[in-house]
This record gives structure tokens, sequence and C-alpha cells, in this order.
């Protein structure tokens, strides 16, 4: 696999705060990346960085084997989505998609008018006039109908319903399947999009705290249910992410376990449970704020 995007040590300090800090990952060809993290992690910055919008104060990133940061060879081949987007006054949506159509060489004209469709987007509408779901539906259809080499969506579908959402979700796992390329999708609804990622990258305080397969990353921890002796004495040593009781009975997420501890756990008498992609990122930055406060 081929290497798009390459971070080494990048760092991006804004005044004595590090929003990016010491960032060390690379992101394959071909692939949906999730950009997860709670709010003011450090995601957006990340994004920035990784399209020439923000100069880094350490370290380098390199995307396509170049820097980013004023190269048309590389913009070129990249689209970038924010739900924050900002634009001219006087533009009304069918004025993004003809500035689309200029500048993104994979432009899917076709696909652009069927997308605006079925989200049903007012072409004819200021982009200042419409709601925040219109917003984000124009947002969305450029990110799918651009096809861009690396195609970057930093929430521009937050502000969609649930049904919009889900039609988002449907077409980009298709037009990728029949159009790969790479895809980094910056979310905090987590279990919406667990389905879409081929890979997780986790920031927190401006550090990634994971960086994994998807597949792989779903089935590392555990929640074990039973008495709270019991419990307690079967976790002893092992890699605890989160505890909770209520009076004598006790719940555990943690993770590390081997098939062989897995079987200990059934014949202590515990119940195992699956922990979803998003439980476990909860518990992951969780217990990093509760060790920073300590």
């Amino acid at each position: 696999m081929t290497a798009v995007i390459e971070a080494r040590g990048l760092t991006k300090q804004f005044g004595k705060v590090d929003a990016v800090a010491d960032v060390t990952f690379s992101v394959q060809e071909h692939s949906i990346c999730g950009l997860l993290g709670r709010n003011g992690a450090g995601k957006s910055t990340l994004m920035r960085l990784i399209t020439g919008q923000e100069f880094s104060s350490a370290g380098e990133v390199d995307v396509f084997g170049r820097s980013p940061v004023e190269d048309a060879a590389v913009l070129a081949r990249t689209c970038f989505v924010r739900e924050s987007q900002i634009y001219p006054d006087s533009f009304r949506g069918k004025h993004v998609l003809r500035a689309a159509a200029h500048l993104f060489p994979n432009w899917d004209a076709d696909y652009a008018a069927r997308l605006v469709d079925e989200f049903r987007v007012p072409l004819n509408r200021r982009m200042k006039k419409m709601s925040r779901g219109q917003r984000s539906a124009v947002g969305v259809i450029v990110g799918l109908a651009a096809r861009a080499e690396l195609t970057l969506l930093d929430e521009p579908y937050a502000g969609l319903d649930a049904v919009a959402r889900d039609l988002f979700y449907d077409h980009l796992l298709a037009d990728y399947s029949a159009n790969p390329r790479t895809i980094i999708l910056s979310t905090h609804l987590i279990d919406e999009a667990a389905r879409l990622l081929d890979h997780v990258i986790v920031v927190d305080g401006g550090r990634v705290l994971i960086d994994a397969d998807a597949d792989s990353l779903r089935g590392t921890a555990v929640t074990l249910v039973g008495g709270h002796a019991a419990v307690e004495r079967f976790v002893e040593g092992k890699d605890v992410l989160g505890w909770e009781a209520i009076g004598g009975i006790a719940s555990v997420t943690l993770t590390g376990l081997s098939d062989a501890e897995r079987a200990d756990a059934v014949a202590a008498g515990l119940e195992l449970a699956p922990v979803s992609l998003q439980q476990l990122i909860v518990s992951r930055t969780r217990n990093t704020t509760q060790e920073v406060r300590s």
C-alpha cells in the first residue's frame, strides 16, 4: 500500500497551546480513515495542516510525497470540505457546484445533479439564506462528486438530519467502491460512521491516542459483568478502561484479553459483551482526561 499522507512529529502551536502535538501517522491509499476525537481535540487543525491551510510549528507532513503548502499540484488532487465553509455573500448553490466543476478534474456533473435531487437542495437560493441542513448537503455533494484522490470531510454532514445522513453514508460507500480514493472523515457521530471506516485515528489533546485498523480495534475491548468480588479478582493486573458498580454487581470494560482469558472469565461466571467502537473511544479518551486531571 502507498501512503498518501505521512506526518512526522507534526506540531501546531497557538501561543502556548499545542493544538497538534508531535503527531506521527500515515494514511494509506484507497482507504476510509476516521479522524475521531472530542471537540477541541485538534481534528480540524490537523486537517488544515494536511491541506496546507496552516503552517506547522514543528515537524512535517507530506501529501502524495510532497509538502501541501502552496503546492498547486498537490492541492489539485485534494478536496477539503468543512461544516463551517464560508462562501461569498452573492453565492447561490448553483455557483458552488459551478466552481467545483472548475476546481476538481474528476468532477462528475451528472452524479452531482442526481445528488442535488436526492438531497433536495434549492440551487437558486443564496448560500447564506439556506438552512444549516441545506448548506451541509451542498458540502457533501461537493465532497462526493469531486471524486478527488484525497477527500477530507470535516463534519460537513453534521447539519443533516438522520435520514439525509444515512443517505450520505450509503452514497459514500457505494461511490468509494466504484471510484476508490482516500477519504478522511472527521466526525463525533462514531456509532453512525463506524461501518464506513477501514482505519481509525483518535486524537485527544492534540496527540494521537489510537492509530489502528478499524476491524482489529473493534475486537480489542470487552465488557465483563458479574459479582463485584469476582470481577475485581479477575481484572487485577489487566488493562481496565472503565468501571461501574451498582450494589453488588460490577461492569468493567477492558482491553487486551486473550481467548484463554475470555474463557476463564466465562468459567468464573462473568458475562462478556462486545464493546462498540464508540464505547471504546469514549473509554480511552475519558481515561486520558482523568490521568491529566490527576
